[in-house]
């Protein structure tokens, strides 16, 4: 008798889990279409700013760039699933910096070591 009410209670969540499953799939679409709507909008603003002028060349820049950020971000984000993994990334970010600046200083430090009996050469430029 418990066997069968263990196999009515597994059919029960089976079922459960498969409409659950079925939510979550339909949500991760519905996310993705409005991801993807918004980089169709992001690449028609792109398009849209060409015909823009604007007096600084730096303004022109700091747009294009403004406007590449978010769709990167979005691409990144959404499609690549670096949302989810935020432990991670800031991890790898971490180490990143470290070695950055651990490379750096070894690279300041060591600019003055020469090889015993040599002279720093001075590179002329005209």
């Amino acid at each position: 008798m418990s066997d069968h009410t263990h196999a009515a209670a597994g059919s029960d969540a089976d079922s459960t889990s498969g409409s659950h499953d079925h939510h979550d799939i339909g949500a991760h679409i519905k996310t993705y279409l409005i991801v993807f709507g918004a980089l169709l909008v992001g690449t028609l603003i792109t398009v849209g700013m060409y015909f823009v002028h604007f007096e600084s060349m730096a303004v022109t820049i700091a747009v294009a760039l403004f406007i590449a950020s978010i769709k990167a971000f979005l691409v990144a984000g959404y499609f690549m699933h670096l949302l989810s993994e935020k432990k991670m990334i800031y991890s790898l970010l971490a180490i990143t910096v470290v070695f950055f600046f651990a490379l750096g200083t070894l690279t300041i430090w060591s600019s003055n070591d020469l090889p015993k009996n040599s002279e720093m050469k001075t590179i002329y430029v005209p």
